[in-house]
Formats: structure tokens, C-alpha cells, sequence
């Protein structure tokens, strides 16, 4: 095919026409990288979405996939539930059983794949509670359950060319992808994707990956989220191989062993391998210590392609002599880019990556527009720290009266599924998408600075933007998370989670016992230093933005512990209502002298 592609599954065949190799994807197995060439990836695609038209699947029917982490098989299941013209509904692991029986329903889901046995069963313990359910098929081989090998065997008995008019039918107006959002609020919404939609943001977006088929990619955020599925749209596209890490935990390892090029991330990840960093540097000793520290106030000043003096150079260069290349090295030093998204990263932490020579690339978007809205990209002049980028060629932003950010374009989504009057809702009268994020524009450099629905009014009529305070207190080296409150109540205040790993190395220096968590954060040093932190930063705000109080938590929120969506954002609905009485004990317990401050 010599046109560009406009419907998802050409994709593959692009890559087949142009950029035939034989690391198309690849996964970790026993210790040893398997590699999967691009004509294999074709074949098992076809091979299985023949096998799927021979079990009834037409064109319009929802196939689900749930996995544990990513792996090549949920490429074939979505290339062949595509070729077919039904529709591909990937599901995150992690969901409750309420959760499962509530998609699978409303989606009217006829056949689901899970990676393991675990999800196999889970599903087959409510598959008598989804009526429209035919048959669940694993991943992996198990005795006496059905494996999507037996589906792949059933459509090698057809020619693959019979698949071709099928393929003909489909039109990239036609739905292609339901995507459930990850349910930081109520109950989970189906995003109507079709392959316009995903199409337009995976061509425009490859234009500036500038990416080519020597480069690797590592992939480790879940395939069933916009923002990952969408970058390996533009891997095929550009003809780029992805690996996919072994899990979460190997992610640092994977990078050093395949030194590649380019991966995706989001904010959560950088900050943890900062703090690990961190806590490195505060073992050092001597010279090396001092030089760490040296590192650390360069690097937040860093200004890519900035004006700088001959002091500031004369530093930089040194440091990016000695200290810098071991950051990239972490990185396995071949890193050209890092795409980030789905939260705000912390504008001295980019500078600091940026410095290191790896650049941090931001991006935004929502599930419901594909996902891309604005992203950096690696030409001078083109991306600006802080910022989410510019505009995706063909779409259009602008900002409303109240500092809403509004979308039009393409990748737009159809709808919510089964939802029109939600569907309707989120749509103003002139047919813009209201985000829900506040933004403005700085030339042609977008910044998000909250989310619509979580700034708050205090008891005085104040309006608080907590996102803009939590990045700024989570510039302490003390703190990991933070969530600001305050919604009616007199002023605002903070649930905060200490970064463990920065505070065992501190106790160690200082002599401060630490044998548990909770004992620590009750230390009447530690204490005082999180107090010493907080009024630090606090002055970086009007005195109705400042925090009043604070709960020092002595432990982490994590999606598993139910605090995180599985994209690593706060679920603050969830957070409030876990600690409503530490919340309203803290806010009944103030001392005379706060009352008259506040």
C-alpha cells in the first residue's frame, strides 16, 4: 500500500510494506528477549482474526482483553478483532469484580482474552452475571481452558486473502475502540473510538516522535490506556521496535540491558527514579557528595537552548562531564527522547532530566480526544519546559471565560457508549469538548494549570487551585504525595506522604531510630522538619493558598491499595472519603492562636 493508512489495522500492513524487520515486537522470557518479526505479527493477526470470523465475530461486536502487563499477544488480538471491523475493548488487570460485570455488560462484550489464569478465573466467577458473554480464552496454555492458539489454529484452515474484503468493508468512520476511563469519579464512562480518531493522532504524532526504524522503544505503561496504545500506533508507523518490559519492578533493569531510544512515561515514574537518585547522592561522602549537590542546583536551573552566562557554562560543562552521563547511563544512555503524560511533572525535575541529556517531552490529552491534544517535540524551538506543547496540527484549542481549555478536531471522540446525554454534556453549544482542565497559553506553548472540577471554594469564598500547590510542595525533598483540601472548610490543608526512601537515609544521618514508618513520621525532629518544609514553600502563595495544617501518612497510596487510578493519578473522592475523620479531627483540633490566624 503506498496512501497513508487510515484505518488502525493498515498500520501493521504499512510497516510490512516499508519497514519489514525482525524485531517488530519483542518480551522477556527464562532470561532471553523473543523477537517477533513483522511478518509473523501479520500472520498471527490474520491467522487469528479468521479463526474469530469462523467463532461468529462480525463487524460491531466488542472483544475485550485484560493482561497483567503488556505483551505481543494483545497486539495480535487488537490487529485481528480490527481487521474484522468489531471492536476492541482493552480493560485494565486491576479492576473490581463489580467493575468487570458493570463493563462487560454495558459494553455487551461477547468474548474475552485475559493474559493468566488468575484473570481467567476472576471473570468466570461473574461470567453467569454477563448474559452476553460466549467465551473467555487465555494468553497463556492452561489445562482444560481455552487458549487464543486454539482460535489462531481454527483460521489457518482459510486462505489469508479471504480476510481482504472484510478488511475492504471498514471505514475509518467506523468504531474501533471502547475504552472504559479509569473511574477517578463514579462509575467508569465507555470513550467511543473510531479509527479516524486514533488514526489522525498516530500520524500526526509519528511526525513528531521523529522516530525511524533503527530505534527501540521500551514499553511499560498498560497497553489499555490511551497514552501508551497510541505511542505504539506511532512505533509501528514509523517502523520503530518495541520491547516490552517484564514488569513494572525491571523497568530500570530493562532500560540498561536494551539501551533504547525512546519510551513513554508519566510523572510518577520520573519522581521515583529521582528519589532513588537522591537517596544514592545523600550516601555519598566528601568531594562526591558536594559534587551531587552541585549536580542537583544546576540541573533545576537548566534551560534547554536558553541564554546562559559564562559561569552557569562553565559549571554545566563540567558537571556534564562528571556527573550528568551517570544519570543517562541509568537510562541504559542511548535516550533521545521520553514521552510524558497523564499528570503534571514538576518543572525542575524536566530541567533537571534535560540536563542529564535526557529530554522530557510532555504532552497532554484526554482519553476522549484520542488521546493527544498538545505535546513537545525534539526541534529547537518547538518545545518549552513547563509547558504541554502546542497544538496537534488539524485540531484547535482555545480557552473559555472561566479558563476551561476547549477542543475541536479529528481525533474527537464519537461519544460515550450507551451515555448520549453525558455525551451531550460534555460538548458547549458550538461543538467545542470541554477538558475539564484549566489552561492558558504562553505564545503557542500550552500550560495546564488544574483540573476544572477539583479547584475549591474555602467557608470565605476563596478560590484554591490544589494542583498548583502540590507541585510546588513536592519540590521537598521530604515529600513524595500530596493532596491539598479544603472544599468549604475555613483554609486549606494537606494529607502528605513522605518519600520513605530520602527519609531512611536522612534518620541514618542524623541518628534518628527508624523502625517503623509510623514511628518515624512521630519523631519530634522529623515532625518539626515537615512543619519547616511546608512554611517554606508556603511562601510561595498568597496567605488564602496557604496551608494551615497537615497529616503526615506512614504510608504510600498506590492502585493497589486503591488510592491511585491505574494511570497513577490521586483519586481524591476516594482519598477524602478513606480519611474523613483524620480529616475533620485535624480541622476541629486548632489552637487558639490558628483560629486567629485563619
Amino acid at each position: 500500500m503506498s496512501a497513508s493508512p487510515t484505518r488502525v489495522f493498515e498500520l501493521l500492513e504499512h510497516q510490512l510494506d516499508h519497514y519489514p524487520k525482525p524485531d517488530a515486537l519483542a518480551y522477556k522470557q527464562d532470561g532471553v528477549w523473543n523477537k517477533i518479526s513483522t511478518q509473523a505479527f501479520s500472520d498471527h493477526a490474520a491467522h487469528l482474526a479468521l479463526g474469530l470470523k469462523q467463532l461468529g465475530v462480525q463487524k460491531g461486536d466488542k472483544i475485550a482483553n485484560i493482561t497483567d502487563r503488556n505483551r505481543p499477544e494483545w497486539n495480535f488480538i487488537d490487529m485481528a478483532v480490527l481487521s474484522l471491523g468489531a471492536v476492541h475493548v482493552p480493560i485494565y488487570s486491576n479492576l473490581t469484580a463489580e467493575d468487570y460485570i458493570y463493563i462487560l455488560n454495558d459494553a455487551n462484550i461477547k468474548l474475552v482474552f485475559v493474559s493468566n489464569q488468575e484473570l481467567y478465573e476472576k471473570i468466570q466467577s461473574i461470567a453467569g452475571e454477563v448474559s452476553c458473554l460466549e467465551g473467555i480464552f487465555t494468553y497463556d496454555h492452561y489445562e482444560d481452558i481455552k487458549c487464543w492458539k486454539e482460535i489462531e489454529t481454527l483460521g489457518k484452515k482459510e486462505d489469508i486473502s479471504t480476510l481482504q474484503p472484510i478488511k475492504d468493508s471498514i471505514s475509518e468512520n467506523d468504531l474501533c475502540m471502547l475504552i472504559y476511563t479509569s473511574g477517578t469519579t463514579g462509575v467508569p464512562k465507555g470513550v467511543c473510538l473510531t479509527h479516524k480518531n486514533i488514526m489522525h493522532n498516530a500520524l500526526r504524532g509519528s511526525k513528531r516522535m521523529q522516530s525511524d526504524p533503527n530505534e527501540k522503544a521500551l514499553s511499560f505503561l498498560p497497553l489499555c490506556h490511551t497514552f501508551e496504545r497510541i505511542i505504539g500506533c506511532m512505533y509501528l508507523y514509523v517502523g520503530a521496535s518495541i520491547y516490552y518490559a517484564e514488569n513494572l519492578q525491571t523497568v530500570a533493569d530493562n532500560l540498561k540491558e536494551l539501551k533504547p531510544q525512546m519510551f513513554a512515561t508519566v510523572p510518577r515514574m520520573l519522581e521515583k527514579v529521582y528519589d532513588k537518585i537522591s537517596a544514592k547522592g545523600n550516601e555519598l561522602k566528601g568531594l562526591k557528595y558536594w559534587l551531587f549537590k552541585w549536580s542537583l542546583a544546576v540541573g533545576f536551573v537548566y534551560e534547554p537552548d536558553g541564554p546562559q552566562s559564562l559561569w552557569y557554562k562553565f559549571q554545566y560543562n563540567l558537571l556534564n562531564k562528571l556527573v550528568f552521563p551517570k544519570w543517562k547511563d541509568a537510562f541504559g544512555g542511548h535516550v533521545r527522547a521520553v514521552v510524558c503524560g497523564g499528570a503534571s511533572l514538576q518543572p525542575r525535575l524536566a530541567r533537571l532530566f534535560w540536563a542529564a541529556g535526557i529530554p522530557i517531552l510532555e504532552g497532554y490529552g484526554l482519553t476522549e480526544t484520542s488521546p493527544v491534544i498538545t505535546v513537545n517535540y525534539p526541534k529547537k524551538g518547538c518545545y518549552k519546559i513547563g509547558s504541554v506543547g502546542t497544538v496537534i496540527e488539524d485540531g484547535e484549542v482555545k480557552i473559555a471565560t472561566d479558563g476551561e481549555i476547549l477542543y475541536k478536531g479529528p481525533n474527537v471522540m464519537a461519544g460515550y457508549h450507551n451515555k448520549p446525554e453525558l455525551t451531550s454534556e460534555v460538548f458547549d453549544e458550538e461543538g467545542w469538548l470541554k477538558t475539564g482542565d484549566i489552561g492558558h497559553f504562553e505564545g503557542e506553548f500550552l500550560f495546564i494549570t488544574d483540573r476544572k472540577k477539583e479547584m475549591f471554594k474555602t467557608s470565605g469564598g476563596k478560590y484554591v487551585a490544589p494542583q498548583v500547590i502540590e507541585n510546588k510542595m513536592k519540590e521537598s525533598r521530604f515529600i513524595e504525595q500530596i493532596m491539598v483540601i479544603g472544599e468549604h472548610r475555613k483554609f486549606p490543608a494537606a494529607l502528605i506522604v513522605p518519600n520513605f526512601v530520602y527519609m531512611k537515609s536522612y534518620c541514618e544521618h542524623k541518628e534518628i531510630p527508624y523502625t517503623s514508618n509510623e514511628e518515624m513520621i512521630h519523631h519530634p525532629v522529623i515532625k518539626q522538619k515537615f512543619n519547616e518544609h511546608v512554611q517554606k514553600y508556603n511562601q510561595h502563595f498568597a496567605q488564602y493558598m496557604q496551608l494551615k495544617k497537615f497529616i503526615v501518612l506512614d504510608h504510600e497510596w498506590t492502585a493497589e491499595s486503591g488510592e491511585l487510578s491505574p494511570k497513577l493519578s490521586l483519586k481524591r473522592k476516594v482519598i477524602l472519603h478513606r480519611y474523613e475523620s483524620e480529616i475533620n479531627a485535624m480541622y476541629e483540633e486548632l489552637t487558639d492562636q490558628e483560629k486567629v490566624s485563619v
